[in-house]
């Protein structure tokens, strides 16, 4: 072996040090978006799992009962261009107040220009409502863990040009 090569390999980062990397990825303002709405969904979803998917189109930070992303509730989809919050069965959700965007047969989404959104009370009906209607319910006790799903070696710019 070589002088100054070591048998040892770096130790893979924590998800949250990758996550905090996948997020650092994109311009300040589309940043601190996520940053501040990540802690507010964990909040709301304490025994939730953490699925992130560090895909090709964005990043895509899941809370799920399980690991399977058929269980997931709610996810924040984040674009160069913004932050959506994504309703995977946004579909069947009642949406009074025509928040919703999206056609899709199953998935809706609404826009986050600020993390504050998620306190508007149309939006905390929402995601009362998805999560009653989860397909697996979360569990009621112990803390969800992060888990890094998927990271897709090519990727869309994170940044707008």
């Amino acid at each position: 072996m070589p002088h100054g090569t070591s048998h040892r390999s770096r130790a893979p980062d924590s998800p949250a040090k990758q996550l905090a990397g996948f997020i650092g990825k994109f311009d300040p303002t589309v940043a601190r978006v996520v940053r501040a709405a990540r802690p507010m969904l964990r909040r709301r979803f304490p025994t939730a799992n953490e699925l992130v998917y560090d895909n090709y189109n964005a990043l895509a930070i899941a809370w799920s009962a399980t690991e399977h992303a058929s269980d997931i509730i709610v996810s924040l989809a984040v674009y160069a261009s913004g932050v959506n919050l994504y309703f995977i069965y946004g579909a069947r959700l009642s949406d009074p107040g025509g928040l919703l965007e999206g056609s899709g047969r199953q998935g809706r989404f609404l826009r986050m220009q600020k993390a504050s959104r998620l306190k508007e009370p149309a939006v905390v009906r929402l995601l009362d409502e998805a999560t009653a209607t989860a397909r697996t319910p979360l569990p009621i006790s112990g803390r969800g863990q992060t888990i890094i799903k998927l990271i897709s070696a090519k990727q869309r710019p994170r940044r707008t040009a």
